[in-house]
């Protein structure tokens, strides 16, 4: 017997299929309970002591995470007044049952009656935001944008001094970390706790110019067993003798950006300056080694939001956590303006100088910073360096800024020639079969012209030679394994450009000594086309180079001469096994 199913009401099996059961469902609906209107909590006093005391607790929960600075000039103190107001309305609905006549306009009525003052503070919110962000919108405040940064314009030959070899930064970020890197790694009591920070901070220390970081903890439980003490030593790159030293502190320091609980550095400022908006924390070094955290203070100059500036810092000690805000910080301390608010304000000194209009249209006189910039240190200060462009050609400089990181005290040095990217291109070809890569140059002032100087890196990271390209001639460039082989090469191929007398020496600049000996050893070797004479005084087991093109009369020099000599030092003493340049010499004696 085949199997069916029939479709019907209660008379299925019976009574066929009926109509009208199909006709707006069940023909004798139940009637709807009408809604219970919701109870409100209590009275209206302890409902509103309630809303309040919820939204107490949510706002410090949020300002222990994210601490926002309590100031009408910090963009998150808005977002967390709407959070606040938003808790409120929230717990506001709930604690007086939430009642309405079920439509969105009846509880929007009701949620305006029962959180007024919440709704008067949005509203006065959004009004700030509108005025504040208008006040400062750059169409309007052109003028005012383009004075941020104070710029003279000087002569760069003139005023900015031939460096001295010790005090040259020979290396970058990348070849400091890895530098860092590998000196944590011989120490197997740390490198299992502890990792570098990875920001280090170029500054000037007892007159070297050096990169600093601190330590920070390996992971959470490692910063759980290891906190008690803190963070045992910070480190140190030599940016010239390319040396990592890591500093053992005999107390460790305990207010890091390393740290999660009260002592996070971050939430140590924000607690004790509840108002104040920082920039980035940079980690320095006192004279006398003691580790600090330098917080700028930002302030915004034009409107509520526009203008950034810096004005002044509070300097914590990253071992006691003792602060103190300066307005005018000590001279040790090296970095104070970072080096893209730097650019950001030239930047908008070069794009709105001659008004906003001409930014757009015409762009006469428009400038911008290249996309580069260096340290370089000057009068045992920190100056940064980076290029200036006009704004419709990116393939040659018309000048270039130093800024003093610690003042801000910037000056416009006009000198037309290659960008910093053409150099580095310029100096990789002179070794692209060796396949290295060029740092970010610095600007050095070499024998009156300026000129490129920048480390070649291998594969390994780590600096293999050293290269100096002419800013205005940049098919004028000249490598060497070390520093003063590579100014060497550089002077003769300046020489025999016509650019520079033949011969000319690096002009004395506490570096270069003289002294008188008896010539023990000579040897010889053409380089470049030039010959070599290297001269091994007695009681010494370095060398001096005498190159015969500077200094012809060294062809006449014979073991046992006793002469009197001049020669440039790299570090502070004649290195035991090694070489330096010799800049001439004169007989006392001849060998007989």
């Amino acid at each position: 017997m085949p199997f069916t199913f029939q479709f019907g009401g209660p008379n299925a099996f019976g009574g066929g299929f009926n109509p009208e059961s199909f006709q707006g469902g069940n023909p004798n609906p139940r009637p709807r309970k009408p809604r219970k209107p919701r109870r409100a909590m209590g009275s209206a006093f302890s409902r509103t002591v309630t809303n309040l005391l919820v939204t107490l607790v949510f706002g410090a929960v949020y300002f222990y995470l994210e601490l926002p600075a309590l100031n009408l000039h910090a963009e998150e103190f808005y977002v967390f007044a709407f959070l606040l107001c938003a808790v409120y309305c929230v717990c506001a609905v709930f604690t007086s049952g939430f009642q309405g006549d079920g439509s969105v306009k009846g509880y929007f009525h009701f949620v305006r009656k029962q959180c007024a003052v919440p709704f008067l503070a949005v509203i006065a919110l959004i009004a700030a935001l509108a005025l504040g962000a208008l006040s400062s919108w750059v169409v309007l405040r052109a003028g005012s944008y383009s004075k941020l940064l104070p710029l003279e314009t000087g002569n760069f030959t003139a005023e900015v001094e031939e460096i001295s070899y010790d005090q040259i930064p020979m290396l970058d970020d990348d070849s400091a970390a890895r530098l860092g890197n590998r000196k944590l790694g011989e120490l197997a009591d740390m490198v299992s706790q502890f990792e570098i920070l990875t920001d280090y901070t170029q500054i000037n220390y007892q007159g070297r110019p050096v990169r600093v970081t601190s330590l920070r903890y390996g992971d959470l439980i490692k910063w759980f067993t290891n906190r008690g003490d803190g963070l045992p030593a910070y480190i140190i790159i030599d940016m010239v003798s390319q040396e990592a030293e890591i500093v053992r502190l005999q107390e460790g320091m305990k207010y890091t950006t390393a740290e999660h609980l009260g002592r996070n550095l971050y939430r140590h400022l924000r607690f004790h300056y509840p108002t104040m908006m920082f920039d980035g924390p940079v980690f320095e070094i006192d004279e006398e080694g003691t580790p600090y955290w330098v917080c700028p203070r930002i302030v915004r100059t034009i409107g509520l939001f526009g203008g950034v500036d810096i004005k002044g810092a509070v300097l914590v000690n990253a071992v006691t956590g003792e602060h103190e805000y300066y307005e005018q910080v000590p001279n040790w301390v090296d970095r104070l303006y970072s080096y893209d608010i730097i650019m950001q304000q030239y930047d908008y000194y070069g794009m709105y100088h001659n008004g906003f209009l001409n930014s757009i249209f015409g762009q006469r006189d428009v400038t911008v910073t290249t996309d580069g910039w260096n340290y370089i240190a000057i009068d045992d200060d920190v100056f940064m360096y980076t290029g200036v462009t006009s704004v419709t050609s990116d393939q040659s400089n018309i000048g270039f800024i130093l800024t003093n990181q610690r003042t801000k005290a910037t000056k416009f040095y006009p000198c037309a020639g290659a960008t910093e990217i053409s150099a580095q291109e310029s100096a990789q070809s002179q070794v692209q079969q060796m396949r290295y890569r060029a740092t970010f140059p610095l600007l050095l002032n070499i024998a009156s012209q300026p000129t490129y100087f920048m480390a070649l890196k291998g594969e390994d990271g780590l600096v293999k030679m050293f290269a100096m390209v002419n800013v205005q001639q940049y098919d004028i460039v000249s490598t060497g394994s070390t520093v003063g082989e590579c100014e060497t090469n550089y002077r003769q191929t300046l020489a025999h450009r016509g650019l520079i007398v033949a011969g000319e020496q690096k002009p004395a600049a506490g570096n270069t000594q003289e002294q008188e000996g008896v010539v023990a050893e000579i040897r010889s070797a053409v380089i470049g086309g030039d010959t070599h004479y290297y001269v091994r005084m007695e009681n010494s087991l370095g060398y001096l180079d005498f190159n015969a093109s500077e200094v012809p009369l060294a062809v006449l020099l014979n073991v046992r001469d006793h002469i009197r000599y001049t020669f440039v030092l790299e570090g502070a003493e004649f290195p035991e096994h090694g070489i330096v340049p010799a800049t001439g010499f004169e007989h006392i004696d001849w060998d007989n």
